[in-house]
């Protein structure tokens, strides 16, 4: 009922292009047509037609947890697992509603295991990946790593990496397929046929601090062996430059326990040197060395510790623009995204802000562009981070850091946008409806409220997120005409 061989009498034949998001609209159909699984021999093709213009039937209902574990499954190499979806599938839309609940029927078991197996592959793409660093033709610094995955896990795990790296440019190149991130403004994710192992480069610059850098945390009194090889199993160990080490650390760790053990205990300190500088100490002298203000500022800001939200972001994220603007965009807080990137708006608000901006006549690039509190403030569910509204606290923390860069770069427009920005600049009771697009003077200088843009994409209306929309655009526009 599955692969390259011949279908049996009577069954149709289902070709489809690997992958489950080809393997559902088939699946869809299918069921639509009342055709049983033992009725289907599945068979995917990587040069099968794209039907995108004939419409699927409606999705059935069936329970979120099916497709969670169906999505993962579909990663797995055994070719029998379209088969198993399947009929996983008709037996849940045909009377047994509740078969995901049951633990010890055969084929859930069998789908656990699958799952169990691309995740725990997924896991391990996640710590094994080592990046290389390659410049390219045209001068720039790409990051490529190898990694042999047992299964098909690299387009369901490439969203991982182009969160966590999302600041560079890098390919993982894999034997079973290849991801690609430029960027969130050049073309983003992409995915390639596979490759061997030729195609990536064996060693960089740093392998070799990164190998001091090991072996000096090594504890030799310390290692569990079977341990560490199920943690980081030995077929992972030649595309790992620490691993080279591995055997002759293991083969002196008895040497060196012997050695530590019979060594007396000493009082006398030791000097290992002079004494490094201080945070404090580097801090200032690379304040001093700053080019302008707003560098130095930026600098400073790295340092900052006058709330608790420093702590379990990333880092600091400043604003960034022209030191000398007539326009500076003022937002509530960085995002995940912008955690992550160390820079304002780069995440999907700042893809709307982007937009509206164009359309309101207005170019990024002349614009200085910050927020009102520079740490992403949190709260973590499972894996995820979902962003907590700040505390007036919070913006009373950072409000020096806003005040210090509205006397640097000194813009003759202020646009706030959303409450949060219009209170840390402004420092007064305002409400969005009543002081929304309409300028206020404070300081010989010009302010404009407006929502922002989180606020468009949260609206699930569409013809209200449209209307909106194109309020926004008008408020930006009034500042582009005052400018």
């Amino acid at each position: 009922m599955f692969g390259p061989a011949q279908a049996g009498k009577g069954q149709q034949v289902c070709r489809f292009r690997p992958g489950f998001e080809a393997w559902q609209p088939a699946a869809r159909r299918l069921l639509a047509q009342g055709i049983a699984p033992q009725d289907v021999w599945w068979q995917p093709d990587s040069q099968a037609p794209v039907d995108d213009d004939a419409p699927a039937p409606p999705a059935p209902r069936v329970p979120r947890v099916f497709l969670d574990m169906a999505r993962a499954a579909s990663c797995h190499s055994q070719p029998d697992r379209w088969a198993l979806l399947y009929s996983l599938l008709w037996r849940l839309t045909h009377g047994e509603r509740h078969l995901m609940q049951l633990g010890g029927d055969a084929q859930i078991v069998r789908l656990t295991a699958y799952v169990k197996a691309v995740r725990r592959d997924v896991h391990k793409m996640k710590a094994f990946v080592r990046f290389r660093a390659v410049t390219e033709n045209d001068g720039q610094t790409r990051y490529v790593a190898w990694f042999e995955p047992a299964h098909f896990i690299v387009e369901y795990a490439a969203g991982f990496f182009s969160r966590r790296f999302s600041n560079m440019r890098w390919s993982i190149l894999t034997p079973l397929g290849c991801a690609h991130w430029e960027g969130a403004d050049a073309g983003g994710l992409w995915f390639s046929a596979p490759v061997d192992r030729g195609a990536a480069p064996d060693g960089d610059a740093l392998e070799d601090a990164w190998q001091v850098y090991y072996r000096s945390i090594f504890n030799p009194a310390r290692v569990k062996v079977r341990a560490m090889q199920s943690e980081m199993p030995r077929k992972y160990w030649k595309n790992l430059p620490e691993a080279r080490l591995i055997p002759q650390l293991l083969r002196e760790a008895d040497r060196r326990v012997s050695t530590m053990q019979a060594r007396p205990a000493s009082e006398e300190r030791l000097h290992c040197g002079p004494r490094p500088d201080s945070p404090g100490e580097t801090l200032a002298r690379a304040t001093a060395s700053a080019g302008d203000a707003l560098s130095a500022l930026a600098l400073r800001a790295q340092a900052c510790r006058g709330c608790p939200l420093w702590e379990p972001a990333t880092q600091t994220v400043f604003g960034e623009g022209p030191a000398r603007a007539r326009i500076m965009l003022v937002g509530e807080q960085p995002g995940d995204q912008e955690d992550l990137a160390g820079r304002p708006f780069v995440g999907p608000a700042g893809e709307l802000l982007d937009r509206a901006l164009a359309a309101a006549g207005l170019d990024r690039g002349q614009l200085y562009v910050t927020n009102a509190v520079k740490h992403f403030k949190f709260e973590p569910r499972g894996k995820r981070r979902i962003h907590a509204k700040p505390s007036a606290r919070d913006i009373a923390a950072c409000r020096p850091w806003v005040e210090a860069e509205l006397r640097a770069v000194d813009p003759a427009i202020v646009v706030c946008l959303g409450l949060s920005a219009g209170l840390a600049m402004l420092d007064r009771p305002l409400t969005l409806n009543r002081s929304r697009g309409q300028w206020i003077e404070q300081d010989a200088r010009q302010y404009l409220l407006t929502a922002h843009p989180a606020y468009l994409l949260r609206l699930p209306d569409r013809r209200r997120r449209q209307v909106e929309y194109d309020r926004f655009v008008s408020e930006l526009a009034l500042a582009a005409q005052a400018a």
